[in-house]
């Protein structure tokens, strides 16, 4: 296998296959998530829902297909979208009277919706989610990251007033930051896209992007602010109190399985998958060692302590195949379980388990009248562990004192003469798109988001122009 510092996206690539994520389908760009892949997504569906219907969001479901005349409402949204679009012309051997596009996203469809559904004021605010697949129809695909069809949460609210709209906005970004730091253990950085990067129709689009260990960029999750655009488009209008009617203002915000990948990216170390605790589909494998087969006691204590355990909720699998332990333990390796458990006849006779952390090199003996209370202890410590060791990771690539696009240049040149990975940078910027452009086409490096107010010290002067900074940035090559 090949390592991270020699081919980080073959190590990527190679890591999810013998992790048995996914595999590939036979629709270019497209792929099957396999049960361990798919176990990680329903953990982040568990997170995200339980948050949503704290804040009185609930899910539902809207068609795959959308009508082209939906698109050519709002200009641009539909120019963002169209080099992406697979469109349905013909069924049942019939040409269709309209295209259906397969959505790219359904602000569209839940804008219709919400023109028929709202007619008062207290009808607002109408807040709703929805699960399912998208299509956009990549040129350049990478498993999870970036695909042709991926899956996805796309939520979409109307509210009465911008304020409320705008509150939701920052609600969900920091929503996506809780369960992205909290349950994948990735650090991320919150703030606004720049004009150029805004969400085809939005008026004010945040994100949270996350630093790989290569120091690529991910854009982990985006929320948007609508202002009217989409309520004028589909006519969402509402009877206020002083009986007027006026437009709503709304919002979208998603994430989706490209988590997964950025997850992978994050954590994953030479020998494979490491996996956080808090979505790990086995967070605990038991694996019996020595002539075990010949020893049945040391079977009924397995099935035991996986009793304990899953009294806990703590997943657990137990590996007796006949397999060599050696074995085992690799391929458990590469599929990144969060602990390992080893019992012996020798174990059993001094009523003790090994313990093996997957980030950790050492092993632990741990006595039985502990066990449980251990293993939950070690998966806490386990997955603060790896976000900890992202943070630590992330500020050793971090670079502020980069005030020229010469600079940077030079940088990206030391850099790659040490083989070394070039991070991020945090530049001032003048608000042009000129300036913005120039970066990446100098560079390759492009700007991420605006970072939260108070979070970086402020540059005084544009990287690209020397004229004094509009804003400050944050920039990065990314996936």
């Amino acid at each position: 296998m090949v390592t991270r510092k020699e081919d980080f996206s073959k190590w990527y690539i190679q890591t999810i296959q013998k992790a048995d994520l996914m595999d590939y389908s036979p629709v270019r760009g497209c792929m099957i998530f396999k049960p361990n892949g798919f176990e990680i997504w329903e953990h982040i569906q568990e997170a995200l829902n339980y948050r949503f219907k704290q804040e009185g969001i609930r899910n539902a479901y809207f068609p795959m297909l959308i009508p082209e005349s939906f698109f050519n409402k709002e200009k641009d949204h539909i120019e963002g979208f169209s080099p992406e679009l697979p469109w349905v012309t013909e069924a049942a051997g019939e040409p269709l009277e309209e295209r259906l596009a397969l959505r790219p996203t359904s602000e569209t469809m839940f804008g219709d919706a919400y023109s028929k559904w709202i007619n008062s004021y207290r009808d607002l605010p109408m807040e709703m989610n929805q699960w399912a697949n998208v299509f956009r129809w990549e040129k350049r695909t990478m498993p999870f990251l970036r695909t042709s069809e991926f899956l996805w949460q796309e939520g979409h609210t109307a509210h009465a007033t911008a304020e409320e709209a705008k509150t939701r906005t920052q609600r969900m970004l920091d929503i996506y930051a809780e369960v992205i730091e909290g349950v994948l253990a990735i650090p991320v950085f919150k703030g606004e896209k720049t004009p150029s990067e805004r969400f085809a129709g939005a008026e004010r689009t945040y994100s949270v992007e996350a630093m790989m260990q290569d120091t690529k960029a991910v854009q982990a999750g985006t929320s948007h602010y609508m202002g009217t655009k989409f309520a004028e488009a589909f006519d969402i209008k509402y009877l206020n109190s002083d009986n007027e009617h006026v437009h709503a203002f709304t919002t979208s915000w998603g994430v989706s399985t490209r988590l997964i990948g950025a997850m992978i990216m994050s954590h994953g170390d030479d020998q494979g998958l490491v996996m956080p605790p808090r979505v790990a589909p086995q967070q605990v494998v038991f694996i019996p060692v020595g002539p075990w087969q010949k020893n049945p006691a040391i079977m009924d204590k397995i099935y035991e302590l996986n009793e304990e355990l899953a009294s806990k909720q703590i997943r657990t699998v137990i590996d007796g195949s006949d397999n060599r332990p050696g074995y085992k333990f690799n391929e458990w390796e590469l599929r990144g379980a969060p602990l390992r458990v080893e019992i012996g006849p020798r174990d059993l006779e001094n009523n003790k388990v090994i313990v093996k952390a997957r980030d950790l090199d050492e092993k632990v003996d741990v006595e039985f009248a502990n066990f449980a209370e251990y293993i939950e202890n070690a998966l806490d410590e386990m997955q603060n562990r790896l976000l900890e060791s992202a943070r630590e990771r992330n500020s050793q690539h971090i670079y502020t004192d980069i005030n020229t696009l010469e600079e940077l240049e030079n940088h990206i040149e030391a850099k790659k003469a040490a083989n070394e990975n070039p991070g991020w940078i945090l530049a001032g910027w003048d608000g042009t798109e000129e300036s913005e452009a120039k970066i990446k086409e100098r560079t390759g490096f492009t700007t991420r988001n605006i970072p939260v107010e108070g979070t970086v010290d402020k540059k005084a002067e544009c990287i690209v122009t020397g004229k004094p900074a509009k804003e400050t940035v944050w920039l990065a090559r990314a996936y």
